[in-house]
């Protein structure tokens, strides 16, 4: 069955680094678009990065452009999402998420806390 396994989630504080992994397996990974999105508390999820299927194509948002960084290894049908400067607003449980058309499936998420 389809899978999306995130990992790398953690405490940190201001200024320090993690690396997100998101792990597939199930469907054709090469096939999808994925994305990292977030979601604070009482806050809506909101789209942090994607990456297109060949990888050369990446998009931000605004609040982590030029901090974080998307990536993905075909390969090993894994994307990260290296994450550095973290910021206290930048805590949020991360969510790896594939798309190919009408199809959309989500992992169960990973907490990162960035404290002051």
């Amino acid at each position: 069955q389809v899978q999306l396994v995130e990992s790398g989630g953690g405490l940190v504080h201001s200024g320090g680094s993690l690396r997100l992994s998101c792990a597939a397996s199930g469907f054709t990974f090469s096939n999808y678009v994925m994305n990292w999105y977030r979601q604070a508390p009482g806050k809506e999820r909101e789209l942090v990065a994607r990456i297109m299927r060949t990888g050369g194509s990446t998009t931000y948002a605004d609040s982590v452009k030029g901090r974080f960084t998307i990536s993905r290894d075909n390969a090993k049908n894994t994307v990260y999402l290296q994450m550095n400067s973290l910021k206290p607003e930048d805590t949020a449980v991360y969510y790896c998420n594939a798309v190919l058309y009408y199809k959309d499936y989500w992992g169960q998420g990973t907490q990162v806390t960035v404290s002051s």
